[in-house]
């Protein structure tokens, strides 16, 4: 976490921002974050750490993540926006139960060569996908509640 806080900070210096601690403490709650969490969560995590955070700064401080390629913005079924912490250039894409609205990602090579192959049949050049699984959960079909643990790192084949 130590490393993607300092390339903030840079960023932030080099855009002639000013470095705040409510900024700090932001980006530091969010990069602890293992999962897809709104500007609302995130906001109500923060208050614990700082309750003098406002909810347009979370807001703001979450689009120059954005900006700076540490977040990325996602928008599932329910449109909400929900933000990821972009650790390095992975693709992956998502399961998410329609009950308990968690969000599970996976990573499936062959899922991505057959989507390279279907492109490229059709004279198609991919520039970028995603693949969203909607169903519901294990945990819900069994009548467990997961939801403090609605996310989960990239499950692998």
């Amino acid at each position: 976490m130590s490393d993607r806080l300092s390339i903030f900070r840079q960023w932030i210096k080099e855009q002639g921002l000013k470095a705040t601690a409510q900024r700090e403490d932001i980006a530091q709650v969010f990069f602890a974050t293992n999962r897809h969490i709104s500007v609302e969560e995130l906001y109500r995590a923060v208050r614990r750490v700082n309750p003098r955070v406002g909810y347009a700064t979370v807001y703001r401080t979450l689009k120059l993540l954005k900006e700076c390629g540490l977040a990325a913005e996602r928008h599932f079924a329910d449109g909400q926006a929900r933000f990821e912490n972009i650790e390095e250039e992975r693709h992956h894409d998502h399961l998410i139960c329609e009950r308990c609205g968690r969000i599970v990602e996976f990573v499936h090579p062959q899922i991505e060569q057959l989507q390279e192959q279907v492109a490229q049949r059709l004279g198609f050049v991919a520039t970028n996908h995603k693949m969203e699984i909607y169903g519901i959960c294990k945990e819900c079909r069994e009548g467990k509640d997961l939801r403090s643990e609605r996310d989960k790192a990239p499950q692998p084949f």
